[in-house]
């Protein structure tokens, strides 16, 4: 592969993660825990896109090594964990924390995403 596809496919990574996010955080708005809670639909679609954000991150953090020391504030380490989880441990899954973190570190991570660039080599 050359420089110039593995841009793109650190840009596709990115551009997933950046979606699902946007994705996950979208189908909360308004909701409480109580509401989430009692919406399976809306927990395996949450749910879903943390498992995506993860996965692009392991591949980040797989194929593209030194973007992801650049990006250090992007919990590379802590996405994987997620996903392994979520993908791993399906009716172990902790609603709360699915809950707290779509909440409360999405957000976060969204931020940290948009700060991301992908480098201009060739």
């Amino acid at each position: 592969m050359n420089a110039k596809q593995r841009r793109l496919r650190l840009g596709d990574y990115l551009e997933h993660m950046r979606e699902a996010a946007a994705l996950a955080r979208s189908y909360v708005d308004g909701l409480n825990f109580a509401a989430f809670q009692g919406s399976r639909m809306t927990q395996q679609a949450v749910i879903l896109n943390l498992i995506v954000i993860g996965e692009a991150a392991v591949q980040i953090e797989t194929e593209h090594p030194e973007f992801a020391a650049l990006h250090s504030d992007v919990p590379w380490k802590k996405l994987r964990g997620m996903r392994n989880r979520m993908t791993h441990g399906y009716f172990d899954t902790n609603l709360e924390v699915v809950w707290d973190t779509v909440k409360s570190y999405v957000p976060e991570l969204e931020r940290q995403l948009a700060a991301c660039k992908v480098p201009n080599a060739e």
